[in-house]
């Protein structure tokens, strides 16, 4: 669907010669000399990559529809992760690169949204926080009480995070699935 550039929000997604742009911000500018512009940021959904441009107030782009889809993560394996539809108990496919290292934090049966363009999957949105057990944790040094010093530890998954000293090994932990930060000790 066309839509004139002044009508870019940040979470649209367009599409152009180079792939699919999802809107990350939307500046509209009104120089004293010259046209009027829309300054955009945007995100690749295929690679990541992250680009600035310009879009003259008058020009149209082509905005198009993505689909979000809630889906339960059944397996996966080196090159891909399979989810099912709960409702239809549809599987699928997804490219294991489309996570990265956030699929570490996959678990059976875990909820997710997967946003689809024609039927393709584009990406992942996981949960907010996960609950994961702290396998490892390096001993706390003495004299280190600032509240923000931290020290290394290892979760059930394989992943590092950084947590605060009182922490030990073998606790639940919940994590930030954003940046892989300690949130707090699971209370459960």
């Amino acid at each position: 669907m066309k839509i004139n550039a002044n009508e870019l929000r940040q979470g649209n997604v367009i599409e152009t010669e180079t792939g699919l742009w999802a809107i990350l911000k939307a500046n509209h500018v009104s120089p004293g000399k010259g046209a009027a512009f829309v300054q955009v940021e945007m995100r690749n959904l295929r690679t990541g990559i992250k680009r600035d441009d310009k879009f003259r107030s008058g020009e149209s782009v082509e905005r198009v529809r993505i689909d979000e889809e809630d889906f339960t993560f059944l397996f996966g394996d080196d090159t891909a992760l399979t989810f099912m539809n709960p409702e239809t108990y549809d599987q699928l496919p997804v490219p294991l690169e489309l996570l990265g290292d956030k699929a570490g934090f996959l678990q059976d049966g875990m909820k997710v949204q997967i946003s689809l363009y024609e039927g393709t999957p584009i990406s992942v949105s996981l949960p907010q926080h996960v609950v994961l057990e702290l396998v490892e944790a390096d001993p706390v040094v003495k004299g280190q009480t600032a509240s923000s010093s931290y020290k290394p530890g290892k979760l059930e998954n394989g992943m590092r995070i950084m947590i605060p000293p009182h922490v030990e090994a073998g606790i639940k932990v919940v994590v930030a699935t954003e940046d892989c930060s300690y949130v707090e000790r699971f209370k459960g």
